[in-house]
């Protein structure tokens, strides 16, 4: 049994679904039981189950073989590393209880760092805490996704800029697909590795121009390319509805990736092939 937590995010079905596929038996686990009704019909069992309840979550790992973990950022968080460290310690400590043979983890490139990354300081130490149970731990450290496009669709619709948060819109990034993540994940818990590791996942690269340029074609008109400066990310930010300390955790982010403090460091790298424009069309079918 494998047991696959946020199952209605993107990454999280896209690994129940590549289980489900490959006959493997599931357990997602979900925050609403309305959404656990919908995996039970697909084939999966399924549980609500909060992530920072130790003793839930525990239960729900109970004879697994193998348990998909990641970090939710909650924007709502009056303190973001608090509500991280909350979650690490209920993942960490369930996984030491019910003696989890194997983790798989949505981690981040960068995640190595214990601090200057913003968001990925709260992966870095759930890596940290996960190393100290047990487990054999698998982090997927995956650069930027695709579906990072999906945000700025109705921006770029209503007004015709594709907003960019770096010094340049023309310095080709590795970009990768959820699904594609997702399809490593299961990969991963049908075949454990005998010890713990850091997977890079890495995807094709495009400048954000390129990225631009093909959204505009799905949109059907030309988009301005509008890059950002980096003393302005927070302020835009925070324009943009993010409150002050989440947009100064996500400016720094951002100083980070320019920075390189997010590029691929893990053991081994995997890399993927879905393209930006079957991501671009996917969000705009949806």
């Amino acid at each position: 049994m494998f047991v696959v937590a946020g199952a209605t995010g993107r990454v999280g079905s896209a690994t129940a679904e590549s289980l489900l596929t490959a006959g493997a038996n599931v357990r997602v686990l979900v925050r609403r039981p309305g959404d656990a009704e919908t995996w039970r019909h697909r084939g999966a069992e399924a549980h609500a189950v909060a992530l920072d309840d130790r003793v839930a979550l525990g239960s729900a790992l109970e004879g697994c073989s193998g348990f998909f973990v990641l970090l939710p950022f909650d924007l709502t968080a009056d303190d973001l590393d608090a509500h991280a460290d909350r979650l690490i310690a209920s993942i960490a400590g369930a996984v030491a209880d019910q003696n989890v043979p194997h983790v798989v983890m949505l981690s981040s490139g960068g995640a190595d760092l214990a601090e200057g990354t913003g968001p990925i300081t709260g992966l870095h130490r759930l890596e940290q805490a996960l190393l100290t149970t047990s487990t054999t731990l698998t982090a997927l450290r995956s650069g930027h996704f695709q579906e990072k496009v999906a945000d700025v669709i109705d921006i770029a619709r209503d007004s015709g800029v594709y907003p960019v948060f770096a010094a340049s819109a023309d310095t080709p990034i590795p970009m990768v697909a959820t699904r594609d993540i997702g399809e490593a994940a299961a990969h991963a818990l049908l075949s454990p590795p005998s010890s713990s590791e850091t997977v890079d996942i890495i995807g094709p690269a495009y400048t954000e121009r390129e990225v631009a340029a093909l959204l505009g074609d799905a949109l059907g008109r030309e988009l301005h390319v509008a890059t950002i400066p980096q003393d302005a990310w927070a302020g835009a930010l925070t324009d943009a509805g993010f409150r002050p300390h989440v947009a100064e955790s996500l400016a720094e982010l951002y100083r980070a990736d320019e920075q390189g403090l997010l590029a691929p460091r893990g053991n081994r790298s995997i890399h993927v092939s879905t393209t930006v424009t079957s991501t671009i069309d996917r969000a705009l079918a949806a």
